[in-house]
This record gives C-alpha cells, sequence and structure tokens, in this order.
C-alpha cells in the first residue's frame, strides 16, 4: 500500500473516498483499537467503540483545523466514543480498571471512575494533563511532549508526580475510610 500523508488523506475523505477512508482507517486502526481495549478489555466493544469513533471522524473531518495532530484528533473522538459506550452501558456506575501502567501497589484493582477523576482534578495542571494524556487517552510520551512543546523527559515526570501524588491521595482517603 503506498504511504498517504494526512494531508492528502484528509483531503480525499473530505470528498468522502472511500478508498481513501478505509487507508486512513487501517492507518489508525491499532493505535485507536489498543486504546479502547486497554479500557474495556472486551474485544468486542472495543471494536464497536472503534468503528462508531471512526464514523464520527469520516463525517466530522472537515471540522479539522490542522492545529495539533491529527493522530490526535481521531484519537480525542475515538476517546469520547469510548466514554458515550461507558455512559450508556453503565449509568451512574462507572469504573476504571487501573492498569499496571499506573502502579498502584497498596490501592484496590477497581476504583470508582468519579472518585479517580476527582482526585485526578486536584492535581497541578501540568501533572493532571500528562496523566490524563498518558494513563487515560493512550498517548506516549513523545507525542505528548510534542503536543505539549515540552521535553519528553518533562512529560515522564509530570506523570510520575502525578502518579506519586495519587497515591498518596488514595492512601490519605483509604486511612480516612478505615477510621470512619
Amino acid at each position: 500500500m503506498k504511504n498517504h500523508s494526512d494531508i492528502d488523506l484528509i483531503e480525499a475523505c473530505k470528498k468522502n473516498s472511500r478508498k481513501h477512508q478505509e487507508i486512513l482507517y487501517l492507518k489508525y486502526f491499532d493505535k485507536m483499537y489498543g486504546m479502547c481495549l486497554r479500557h474495556t478489555s472486551d474485544e468486542t466493544v472495543s471494536m464497536s467503540v472503534v468503528n462508531d469513533g471512526f464514523l464520527k471522524v469520516f463525517k466530522n473531518i472537515s471540522r479539522f483545523k490542522h492545529k495539533g495532530s491529527f493522530e490526535g484528533w481521531i484519537r480525542r473522538i475515538v476517546y469520547n466514543s469510548l466514554l458515550d459506550y461507558f455512559r450508556k452501558s453503565s449509568k451512574d456506575q462507572m469504573f476504571i480498571e487501573l492498569d499496571s501502567r499506573l502502579n498502584f501497589n497498596d490501592t484496590d484493582d477497581n476504583i470508582d471512575y468519579k472518585e479517580l477523576l476527582a482526585l485526578v482534578d486536584t492535581l497541578p495542571e501540568n501533572s493532571k494533563s500528562v496523566f490524563i494524556m498518558h494513563t487515560i487517552e493512550g498517548y506516549n510520551h513523545k507525542e505528548i511532549a510534542e503536543i505539549k512543546g515540552i521535553p519528553v523527559g518533562t512529560s515522564k515526570w509530570y506523570l510520575s508526580n502525578a502518579k506519586k501524588k495519587l497515591r498518596e491521595l488514595l492512601q490519605k482517603n483509604r486511612v480516612q475510610q478505615i477510621i470512619i
């Protein structure tokens, strides 16, 4: 398959070229599917979410402003499709399974989604942003560094700082729950 630039693919997809939509889909499928699979652990659900996301990508491709990475734009749309899936499937009770990348040694494997987001929201802005991009949205440190205009090492430090502060907050909450 010939390598197509994102700009060429975007322009062809704006013209509703099925061939180029397929090329774009295949180019980004593995990354988007992997992101969804990390959050659902269900191949069927992940496939459905990715397909819903790409449908939204193709419907809204004319809205891409060429600011930031195209892959990041796609990732955001697919991630929002993932959130839509969770909202529809679990109504008020939503859980996030903390994967091994978080490395929270002394905490429960599952944490209430709203509780985790509330704790994440208390983090310093840069640490919070990198934590969300890396752990929830699935960006790697090189991508984060490019998007935020920071060195890769700084991205890694912000993530480490976020995890450290979250461990402290989770431990504090656990102690408070035991006391109560």
